[in-house]
Parts: structure tokens; C-alpha cells; sequence
């Protein structure tokens, strides 16, 4: 029986709910240790330090973050940009969730929590767009 590995496609993993904070972290605080990443999350929700380290070895393993171990204390950077990450995610959500259609998320997102200042920014940014 031929193996078919070489038609195997990866597709990019999808980052969790806790991931996403810590890559939110790494994106702020540019590369860190398991230490100053731990002591950055503690201030907003109660975390062990084993537990952010388990996270990041998992995150690592997924490729979302990269590992720099050339020190005692290993330091961690997300392998991709915010904006990546973020367009990835967005670009997910539309097709799973508003089948495919930008307007109907756009249409869902702005309501009327939205503020006059980022209601000018979008309407800027449309108006760029149209240029």
C-alpha cells in the first residue's frame, strides 16, 4: 500500500482563548521569558506560572510561537505578526460565520456601542478604499 504523506496539507493552527493571551502579551512586550510573560498576565487574571509555561511549550509546539533557548531561561516570540494572526482569524470567521460575506460581519460588529470617533475612522478608512 503507497504512503500518500506528500498529499498531506497542514493547515495553520488556530490559536485558543489563552493563547491568544499570551500571544497578545508577546506581540506588546516583543520577545520574553516565561517569567515576564507569567508576571504580565498576573496582573489581570490568576495564573500559575506552570501553567503559562505549559501553555507556551504547547504554543510551540503548534508553531505560534518560536523558542530562543540559547539562555538558561528560555525566551519566547510570536512566530507571526498581530495583523497576521488577526487577518487569519478574521478571514476564519467570515467564512464560518457569515458565510463568506465581510458586510454581514462589518454590519454585525457596528451597532450602536460603536463610538462617533470609530465610526469616523471607518468611514475613512472606506472612503480610502474607494480611491
Amino acid at each position: 500500500m503507497a504512503c500518500d504523506q506528500d498529499k498531506l496539507v497542514v493547515k495553520p493552527t488556530k490559536p485558543t482563548e489563552a493563547e491568544l493571551t499570551l500571544l497578545n502579551i508577546l506581540w506588546q512586550m516583543g520577545p520574553a521569558t516565561v517569567r515576564e510573560i507569567h508576571n504580565t498576565v498576573s496582573t489581570t487574571q490568576k495564573t500559575g506560572y506552570t501553567t503559562v509555561l505549559k501553555i507556551l511549550q504547547i504554543m510551540h509546539e503548534k508553531a505560534l510561537v518560536i523558542r530562543d533557548e540559547t539562555n538558561r531561561a528560555h525566551v519566547y516570540a510570536a512566530a507571526d505578526s498581530e495583523i497576521h494572526t488577526q487577518s487569519s482569524l478574521i478571514k476564519d470567521l467570515i467564512s464560518k460565520a457569515f458565510g463568506g460575506s465581510t458586510s454581514k460581519l462589518v454590519m454585525r460588529a457596528i451597532d450602536e456601542s460603536t463610538s462617533a470617533e470609530e465610526i469616523d475612522d471607518i468611514r475613512q478608512l472606506l472612503n480610502s478604499l474607494e480611491r
